[in-house]
C-alpha cells in the first residue's frame, strides 16, 4: 500500500473548500494551514490567465523532515503516508528548514510542529481524506497508487504528472496534471504586497516572533525582501512600460495574486549565537591541544587549563542556546531519552554531551595531579572538539529546503571559525591570566593562519557556481543584496582583512583589537550565514 495524491488542474476551481475542509477537520489555527491554494496570473490584461496551485506536505517516500527530526516525532508508516505525533515534538524546527515543500509550520497553540498527515484517522477506516471528500469538481484524488485498479494508479499510468522540485530526490507522492512551472517554482512568481488579501501575509505565532526587530525591511508579505534578494539592480533603475515589452513577455510573465501568511525566519537569533558559542567551546580546546600535538609550540599549563575551562563554560552556554531555542523546551532531553540516530541533531547532542564529560575528566586529571589520565584524553578531546565544530555543517546539509546551505565548504567553513575563536579569545584572556603571556606569539599566528583559511573558505563558498537557483539567490542577497552592506563591511572588512593588517603590525594594542574584531566578524558571518538562505520563499 502506497498513499499518494493528484491534483487535477484541468478541472480545480480555486475554490478553498480542501482548505476548509483541513482546517475544521483538524481545528487549525488562524494564520497556518496544512493545504492551502496559491493564486498565479499570468500576463497582463487583457491577455491574462489565472492558476490554482494546491498545496500541502507531498509524503516524500524519502522524507527529509523524518531524517531530521530528532525525536521521531515525524515519521513514515507502511502506508506511505508521512504522518507526526505532536506529543514528541521538541519544537526545533529543523523540519520545517529540511522540507523543501513548505509544508510544515508551527502551530501557535500547541508550539509544535504540524502538517498535512492524510487524514490518516481517517483512512484507517476506509474513509478519504476531508479535501477529497468536499472537493466539489473532483480535482483532488487520492489512494493506493500501487493497487491498479485505484483511480489514482489508473491517471499516474496514462497522464503526464509534474511534481515539485524533482531534484531534491524526496520522491514525492503530490502529483500535479497540467502542472505550469510558475505555479511549481516559488521564484518565478515573486511575492508582492499588492493584491487582495495582502494584509493577511503577517505571519502568526513563532514566525510573527521571529520577525520582530525586522519588520522595517517588510512591505505587505515582502516584496521589498524579494527585491533586495533577487534582483537588487532593480532598485537603480525603473521597470520597463508593459507597452513598450513583446507580446510573448507580457503572456509568460507572472504574479501572485493570493497566498497564504509567510511563516518568517524560523531559526532566529539563538542558532548564530549558539554557533558562535560552540566555535568558542572547540577552538579554546583545539589550540593547544593541536599545536602540542604537532609541535608547533609548547603551550603553558594555564593555557591548556583556561582553554578546557572556557570549553566547559561555552559548551554549556551553547547548551543554554540550544534548549532556548526551542519551542517546547521542557521536552530538551527527549533528544538523548529518545533519540532519532539519522538526524545530526541527536549526533550533535551526544558529541557536545561526550565532549562536555572529556573535558571534565580533563579537568579532574589536572587537580588531582593524574598526568597519564590527562595524557589518555588527550587525542579523544582533539577529536570530540573537531566534530563539535563541524557537526552543525552536516545538520544543515540535513536541511534541503535551504539550497545555500548544502555547500562542501560548510565544514571546513566552521572549522576555520572554531580556530579563529579559539586563538583570538586565548589571546585576549592572556593580559589578565600573566602565566599565559608566554603563549601569545602563538596566538597571534594561529589566529593569523585561521583568518587567511577562512578567508579562502569563504570565497571558495560564494564563488563556486551554486547548483540551483535558491542557492544562487542566497548569494545574491549576501554579496550584492539585502546583506551586503554587513558582509563586506562587517565580515570582510572588519572581520578578516582589517585583523589581518592589524596583526601583521607587531603592536600589541593592535593585535588585541584584530582578536577583537575577529570574534566579532565571524559572529556576524553566522547570522547572514543562517538568516539568509530563509529569506529564499519555497512555495
Amino acid at each position: 500500500m502506497n498513499y499518494g495524491f493528484i491534483i487535477d488542474n484541468r478541472k480545480c476551481i480555486g475554490c478553498h473548500a480542501c482548505t476548509v475542509a483541513c482546517k475544521a477537520e483538524h481545528n487549525v489555527p488562524l494564520g497556518v494551514n496544512r493545504t492551502w491554494v496559491k493564486y498565479i496570473e499570468k500576463g497582463t490584461y487583457p491577455h491574462t490567465r489565472r492558476l490554482f496551485a494546491v498545496h500541502r506536505c507531498n509524503h516524500c517516500a524519502d522524507a527529509p523532515c523524518v531524517e531530521i527530526c530528532p525525536v521521531t516525532a515525524l515519521y513514515s508508516r507502511p502506508d506511505g503516508i508521512v504522518d507526526f505525533n505532536n506529543d514528541r515534538c521538541i519544537g526545533c524546527k529543523a523540519c520545517t528548514q529540511a522540507c523543501p515543500y513548505d509544508a510544515l509550520y508551527i502551530d501557535p497553540e500547541t508550539h509544535t510542529a504540524a502538517k498535512c498527515n492524510y487524514c490518516s484517522h481517517r483512512v484507517e477506516v476506509g474513509i478519504e481524506p476531508a479535501c477529497v471528500i468536499v472537493c466539489p469538481v473532483h480535482a483532488i484524488i487520492s489512494g493506493d497508487m500501487d493497487a491498479p485498479d485505484t483511480e489514482i494508479a489508473q491517471l499516474l499510468a496514462r497522464e503526464q504528472v509534474q511534481v515539485r522540485k524533482p531534484e531534491k530526490n524526496t520522491r514525492p507522492k503530490l502529483f500535479y496534471i497540467e502542472g505550469d512551472e510558475v505555479t511549481l517554482t516559488p521564484t518565478l512568481a515573486p511575492q508582492n504586497s499588492d493584491y487582495m488579501w495582502s494584509s493577511q501575509s503577517q505571519p502568526v505565532g513563532h514566525g510573527r516572533k521571529s520577525l520582530n526587530g525586522q519588520m522595517e525591511l517588510h512591505t505587505g508579505d515582502g516584496s521589498l525582501l524579494h527585491t533586495l534578494l533577487e534582483k537588487p539592480e532593480s532598485l537603480l533603475s525603473a521597470p520597463q512600460p508593459a507597452r513598450h515589452r513583446p507580446l510573448a513577455t507580457l503572456l509568460e510573465s507572472a504574479r501572485r495574486v493570493y497566498d497564504t501568511p509567510s511563516e518568517g525566519v524560523m531559526w532566529g537569533w539563538e542558532v548564530p549565537a549558539y554557533i558562535w558559542t560552540k566555535a568558542v567551546a572547540a577552538g579554546t580546546v583545539l589550540v593547544p591541544f593541536v599545536a602540542k600535538s604537532f609541535g608547533l609550540s609548547a603551550p603553558t599549563p594555564t593555557t591548556f587549563s583556561t582553554g578546557v575551562l572556557l570549553g566547559l563554560l561555552f559548551l554549556g552556554l551553547t547548551g543554554a542556546l540550544l534548549v532556548r531555542d526551542l519551542d517546547r523546551p521542557e521536552r530538551f532531553l527527549s533528544v538523548l531519552l529518545r533519540p532519532q540516530w539519522r538526524s545530526w541533531l541527536v549526533r550533535g547532542a551526544y558529541t557536545i554531551t561526550s565532549y562536555g564529560a572529556f573535558l571534565g575528566l580533563w579537568l579532574i586529571g589536572e587537580i588531582g595531579g593524574l598526568r597519564s589520565l590527562q595524557s589518555l584524553l588527550h587525542w579523544p578531546l582533539i577529536v570530540l572538539a573537531s566534530f563539535t565544530a563541524i557537526y552543525t555543517a552536516f545538520l544543515f546539509a540535513q536541511a534541503k529546503g535551504r539550497d545555500f546551505w548544502q555547500s562542501p565548504g560548510l565544514v571546513l567553513h566552521m572549522l576555520g571559525h572554531a580556530f579563529v575563536a579559539g586563538s583570538a579569545l586565548l589571546f585576549l584572556l592572556s593580559f589578565p591570566l600573566p602565566a599565559m603571556a608566554g603563549d601569545r606569539l602563538l596566538l597571534a599566528r594561529v589566529l593569523f593562519g585561521s583568518l587567511i583559511f577562512s578567508l579562502a573558505v569563504l570565497a571558495f563558498e560564494l564563488t563556486t557556481p551554486h547548483a540551483t537557483t535558491d542557492a544562487h539567490s542566497a548569494a545574491r542577497a549576501i554579496t550584492r543584496g539585502l546583506f551586503a552592506p554587513l558582509f563586506w563591511g562587517g565580515v570582510v572588512g572588519a572581520g578578516l582583512i582589517l585583523p589581518l593588517l592589524l596583526l601583521v603590525s607587531g603592536s600589541l594594542f593592535l593585535i588585541t583589537l584584530a582578536a577583537l574584531l575577529s570574534l566579532a566578524g565571524m559572529f556576524v558571518n553566522e547570522h547572514i550565514w543562517v538568516r539568509a538562505p530563509q529569506l529564499i520563499p519555497l512555495s
